[in-house]
């Protein structure tokens, strides 16, 4: 049944907003909240909206509630869970502290590397035409184009974790896509970085053809450190201090 579109609860929205305070270190781990009264009346909610923010930010692992101690900021690497790495990725599109996205950048090297393997053993002969049908694409396409070049360059990754027939590769890269496209818009506004990119590009789609696991993985490697070398040059355009 098609219902009524609702904006975002003021809970919602309180929620949202402590997340990026204490993802950001603008409250840090083992910092005791103000008291809920104090947020509400800060915050211009009621304590009832305060109170059913924080217990959900506790359920993600961000806070432990103690009643008359108050609330404390935990350690969300040790705390957190999965829904708080969706969290993380939904707030790729806001400044986010630099211990964060260099986790993030991490995470995709060892991620996109065993994408690349998986792929050149298991791709289908649709999926390699798709690739080179990108790569077609990204040639043809002028350098000063940057949004249609980064969207090209997220489709082409996108499509090598489907082509790794793990089913849970692809859906996770689509979870970080708000984040990657905000970080590859960074990087590919250096027309520089595209001719190294397309190459790169060329010679994965070749290693997958060839269903060669072992070259597959080297040119990743070395894309995504390319990328990650460059993109840090220009971090602070996108994260906090």
């Amino acid at each position: 049944m098609i219902k009524p579109i609702n904006a975002k609860s003021l809970k919602d929205l309180f929620v949202n907003q402590l997340e990026e305070h204490i993802l950001s270190g603008y409250f840090r781990s083992g910092e005791k909240l103000p008291a809920e009264r104090d947020l509400a009346v800060k915050m211009g909610v009621s304590r009832p909206v305060v109170h059913e923010g924080l217990v959900e930010l506790a359920a993600k692992g961000l806070v432990t509630m103690k009643p008359r101690h108050g609330t404390t900021v935990n350690d969300y690497r040790k705390e957190g869970s999965l829904e708080l790495l969706r969290t993380m990725f939904r707030l790729g599109d806001e400044k986010i502290g630099k211990e964060l996205l260099s986790g993030l950048l991490e995470m995709r090297l060892l991620f996109e590397v065993e994408n690349a393997r998986l792929a050149a053993l298991n791709r289908t002969g649709e999926q390699l035409k798709a690739l080179f049908t990108i790569v077609e694409k990204e040639e043809r396409t002028p350098v000063q184009e940057s949004a249609k070049i980064t969207a090209l360059d997220f489709e082409f990754h996108h499509l090598t974790a489907v082509a790794t027939g793990n089913v849970v590769y692809p859906l996770m890269l689509n979870s970080m896509k708000s984040t990657y496209m905000k970080l590859a818009q960074i990087f590919f506004s250096d027309p520089g970085v595209i001719p190294d990119v397309l190459t790169f590009h060329k010679d994965m789609a070749d290693a997958v053809a060839q269903q060669d696991p072992e070259s597959a993985v080297q040119v990743m490697k070395k894309m995504i450190m390319h990328g990650e070398k460059h993109l840090r040059c220009r971090l602070d355009e996108f994260v906090s201090s």
